[in-house]
């Protein structure tokens, strides 16, 4: 076989299955399947081409190669835009909304993606096309792909706070979880509900960072998106008192939130809440800077 056709293949082959890797649907139903599946194979295959067509195109002194990976980077770009517009489509229609920052999150993420397959088919290429073995490139391209997706995997909840049970009571038409007040709930059919069937839990920081991303409001929004979405949500679209809302405690830096939810099991709710992402727009580090560790000591 042609040593650049044996290259090329080997590294569509190995990004392409990387991208594979990469796609599925979970409790978000995001991509959709099989419709949303097939649009991101399709991207990822391009990406794998572009990133093993750069090595022969490079070996043969075809240096406009390079001009067709900063194209291929600005592609992936408006794939994130593309990403973005069709969740804030479709998220005025949820119960309870994923908000803008967590869409921006899940965009990034598909992007990022595509740049793992072609990395991936780079690494593979280069190997097989500086080795001539076709097996050690696609071990060479299995290792690339390991590395950076590991290096992609962000936190959760559960790696920067504790997620405890808490208690809910009413002060007047007072929603109070934990002394912290939630909203007003006027009728009283709707408070006798929540006083027995709702759960709540309180959310504590490990320290100063947790503090600090957890006070983010987009951060916030995800929590409930995620825990509605996998307890159920007892409510319909004229029922705002039932719509999980996280609030802050603003002397301890706790967050509280209580949802009346379909499967209301309280360790399930705890489940869904550490295994919440934690968005990159909402991570903050002030223990990282002088001023912050002074400020915490």
């Amino acid at each position: 076989m042609d040593k650049y056709i044996q290259t090329i293949l080997a590294g569509i082959i190995m990004g392409g299955l990387g991208r594979l890797l990469l796609l599925r649907a979970d409790y978000r139903q995001y991509p959709s399947y099989p419709r949303g599946y097939v649009t991101h194979m399709v991207l990822g295959i391009i990406a794998a081409a572009l990133g093993a067509i750069a090595v022969p195109a490079l070996a043969a002194k075809e240096y406009t190669a390079v001009t067709f990976l900063a194209l291929a980077a600005q592609q992936f770009r408006e794939i994130r835009s593309m990403e973005r517009e069709s969740l804030e489509k479709i998220d005025s229609s949820e119960l309870v909304p994923r908000g803008p920052d967590y869409i921006e999150d899940i965009a990034k993420t598909f992007e990022a993606r595509n740049y793992v397959a072609m990395v991936t088919a780079l690494v593979t290429g280069l190997t097989v096309y500086t080795t001539g073995k076709t097996y050690v490139g696609l071990i060479s391209g299995l290792a690339a792909f390991i590395l950076i997706g590991r290096s992609l995997k962000g936190q959760v909840i559960g790696d920067i706070a504790a997620v405890v049970e808490a208690e809910i009571a009413f002060e007047g038409p007072l929603l109070l979880v934990d002394g912290v007040i939630i909203m007003n709930v006027g009728l009283a059919s709707s408070r006798e509900k929540y006083l027995k069937r709702a759960i709540a839990v309180r959310i504590v920081p490990k320290d100063e960072n947790g503090i600090a991303t957890l006070g983010n409001l987009g951060q916030r929004q995800a929590i409930q998106h995620n825990a509605a979405v996998q307890l159920g949500i007892r409510k319909d679209v004229d029922e705002p008192e039932f719509t999980p809302i996280a609030r802050r405690n603003t002397e301890s830096g706790d967050v509280v939130m209580a949802i009346f939810s379909l499967e209301p099991d309280i360790e399930c709710l705890i489940q869904a809440i550490k295994r919440t992402p934690v968005l990159e727009s909402s991570k903050r580090k002030p223990l990282d800077s002088p001023a912050g560790r002074k400020a915490a000591d």
